[in-house]
């Protein structure tokens, strides 16, 4: 009897040939037979989104708890999911509330003070240094709206700076998977060797005044050190990777084609929300999938203005909308509304779902958290919480968990960087530990 050795790809494997070059996905070839050491296994994924003014709780919790909860009506998009997700009843944010939420829903400060960094950026401080993207930071909103309630991020990086978004599916479809030609390349070349000249020269000029500094200014100094660093690693992971061939993604299932320039979607009417949210949501899985980056942020919905579109067929703005008075229609558009966001996270898991490593699911190596600023009627308690994905990174859901005390929104993102291998030393934010119901 022949044995013939199985055929193994390396991890980073590339296809050559006619002057292309093509970076594959993760494949079942690049698993070494018997029991695969944890680096050879699909990475683990995290995702943190934001629903901006909260969301109908009265029409989001369920009626009961357990697995086989009596889904509510805007949770009834999700029926094809079940064991997949867990709602959580009982979180809080204790800087919450009123529309400045979007602050420290990721690192528990509020507005006006000085944030810290977000989970997002733990997280791909240690999952993103084998990818092109540490970190992806998508939104409605271009930017980042800092000063505003209407905030357009969620990720902070370690000097507590706010990190800009992208909002449009074209320039992130290009940014990931688009090649540069020959003379895009030539030119950003030219432009990192300039800027870390420049990065050079200043950070030179900086140390020689550094002794003559008072201790307040020294601190400062220091931290402006930081950032140059930060900006460095930026600039020489832009080298390293900028002539490495971009992943070819595969486009079935896709919603559509990524032609189209579309800058958000608060103010136009030249398409549809739905089209842009399956974009939106594709391009995750798509980054996911071709391993380009490992930890993704997204603002769904922003405070204040926005949230609603014509298609949707209801009266006013969310954020009108969330002054109800009790008035039963506006509760029932309400929940109408929050009913589309819900199906639209259910086209989500759909994709991740069906995306195969070996014999598990994308979705099954990736934890996605949402939750929002605040409850109902502003309140900083009993948010619209789930957490979805990630069986085979050691999740156990539930369906509906209704928490034994009230925990901070800080506790599901201690557990979740847990479960993706970013375990928190010490204390986390405002963090009561980590929800151990959600950890097998």
């Amino acid at each position: 009897m022949t044995y013939v050795k199985p055929f193994r790809l390396p991890r980073r494997a590339v296809l050559r040939g006619a002057g292309a070059a093509m970076a594959l996905p993760w494949l079942e070839s690049m698993t070494p037979a018997g029991a695969a050491p944890k680096d050879d296994a699909p990475p683990a994924r995290m995702g943190m989104f934001y629903f901006g003014t909260g969301m109908n709780m009265r029409e989001f919790t369920p009626v009961d708890e357990g697995e086989d909860f009596t889904a509510s009506r805007i949770l009834k998009p999700l029926e094809p999911h079940r064991g997949n997700f867990t709602v959580l009843s009982g979180t809080y944010l204790a800087a919450g509330g009123g529309h400045g939420g979007a602050y420290p829903f990721a690192t528990s400060i509020a507005q006006g003070e000085k944030q810290q960094i977000s989970p997002d950026q733990i997280a791909a401080a240690t999952l993103g240094s084998e990818t092109r993207f540490d970190s992806l930071q998508l939104s409605v909103d271009r930017g980042t709206n800092y000063g505003s309630q209407a905030l357009a991020t969620i990720s902070w990086n370690e000097q507590g700076v706010p990190l800009a978004a992208e909002n449009d599916p074209k320039t992130i479809f290009d940014r990931l998977f688009r090649p540069a030609s020959a003379q895009q390349l030539a030119a950003e070349d030219q432009q990192v060797r300039k800027r870390r000249s420049v990065l050079d020269a200043v950070r030179d000029q900086a140390r020689q005044i550094q002794p003559r500094l008072g201790q307040a200014d020294r601190q400062q100094l220091d931290q402006y050190f930081t950032s140059v660093r930060e900006l460095e690693k930026q600039l020489q992971r832009r080298i390293a990777w900028g002539k490495r061939p971009k992943p070819q993604p595969a486009m079935a299932g896709v919603h559509g084609p990524f032609d189209q320039t579309m800058k958000g979607p608060e103010g136009s009417g030249d398409y549809l929300y739905d089209d842009y949210a399956k974009l939106m949501y594709d391009l995750i899985v798509l980054a996911f999938q071709t391993d380009s980056t490992r930890v993704v942020s997204y603002v769904v919905r922003k405070e204040l203005a926005g949230g609603v579109y014509p298609e949707f067929g209801v009266s006013n703005g969310y954020h009108a909308l969330s002054h109800h008075g009790n008035d039963p229609q506006a509760l029932d558009e309400l929940a109408k509304v929050d009913t589309i966001y819900m199906s639209h996270w259910a086209y989500f898991l759909k994709r991740l779902s069906e995306v195969r490593e070996g014999d598990q699911t994308l979705l099954d190596r990736t934890v996605l958290g949402f939750s929002s600023g605040m409850g109902f009627e502003h309140s900083r308690d009993n948010l619209p919480t789930m957490l979805s994905g990630g069986k085979a990174l050691g999740v156990r859901h539930h369906g509906h968990l209704k928490l034994s005390s009230e925990r901070p929104l800080s506790s599901l993102w201690q557990t979740m960087l847990d479960r993706v291998g970013v375990p928190v030393a010490g204390s986390f934010q405002d963090s009561k530990g980590m929800l151990t119901e959600l950890v097998t």
